[in-house]
């Protein structure tokens, strides 16, 4: 998918205290004299014919406090499949890679994504929705499952899983870039329909944009700086090049409640 920053909604915390703010400058109304000199004065509009008045503390922190929307759920329930497939995906790098920045560069990939998929769990919970389990796992990632954007079939998993070192490597790349691009569509599919405004989303997808873009821009230069991996993509693995890769192969975690058929 093609990526590029997505454009995130403002909190509408900031946006709605400044509006109060600026009616408490317009309005004479005799609550706001009240406040004790260097208190906050925060002024709530009356209805038509009806005086304004000074909020509270608690009242004033209140104001902005954006729900969450079924976008919002949409997004964190696909995000964590996505990220789910990630891991599978970096899983692989383990015993099949021939590089030595590309198992650095899927570790932090692991890293981060299994934290993030703890976060939109934790998210989703405190809101009475309950995250995906395995089995709602295989159903979007094995046979016939429906794949969000940029998410590798089951054809060509397999076909990672059985390449070795630079035609790994190429293919790895080559997936993993397209997956991280899928997941910048999906945070303007959010944008799009109305949803991060909440301000936790907001925050959490702002994060992913920056992240995978951060990400994307480092494969490129993997991409670019290996002229050979895309012949040996075609040609295959020697016995020395896996020998290399074994060598080389870091310790990955389990994938998070993934499928691969």
């Amino acid at each position: 998918m093609g990526g590029g920053n997505s454009k995130i909604g403002v909190p509408s915390t900031a946006i709605a205290l400044a509006v109060v703010a600026l009616l408490g400058g317009c309005s004479g109304s005799d609550d706001a004299a009240e406040k004790p000199a260097g208190e906050p004065n925060i002024v709530q509009a009356g209805a038509p014919g009806e005086p304004s008045r000074s909020l509270s503390e608690q009242e004033a922190s209140k104001l902005g406090k954006t729900p969450h929307t079924k976008a919002d759920v949409d997004f964190m329930l696909g995000m964590i499949h996505h990220h789910a497939q990630a891991l599978v995906m970096t899983r692989l790098v383990r015993k099949r890679s021939a590089s030595e920045e590309i198992p650095l560069l899927a570790r932090r990939t692991e890293i981060s994504q299994a934290s993030e998929i703890k976060t939109m769990e934790r998210w989703l919970k405190a809101r009475g929705v309950e995250p995906p389990d395995a089995e709602d796992h295989r159903k979007h990632h094995g046979p016939g499952g429906g794949l969000m954007p940029g998410m590798v079939s089951e054809r060509k998993l397999a076909r990672l899983a059985a390449a070795q070192g630079q035609a790994f490597d190429g293919l790895f790349l080559d997936y993993m870039i397209n997956h991280h691009r899928g997941a910048l569509t999906m945070v303007s599919e959010l944008n799009a329909t109305g949803g991060g405004l909440e301000p936790e989303v907001g925050a959490f997808a702002r994060h992913v944009d920056s992240d995978q873009n951060i990400e994307i821009a480092r494969m490129q230069e993997l991409e670019e700086g290996d002229a050979g991996l895309a012949a040996a993509r075609r040609a295959g693995p020697s016995p020395a090049v896996r020998e290399r890769a074994e060598r080389l192969s870091y310790a990955g975690g389990s994938p998070a409640l993934c499928y691969v058929g």
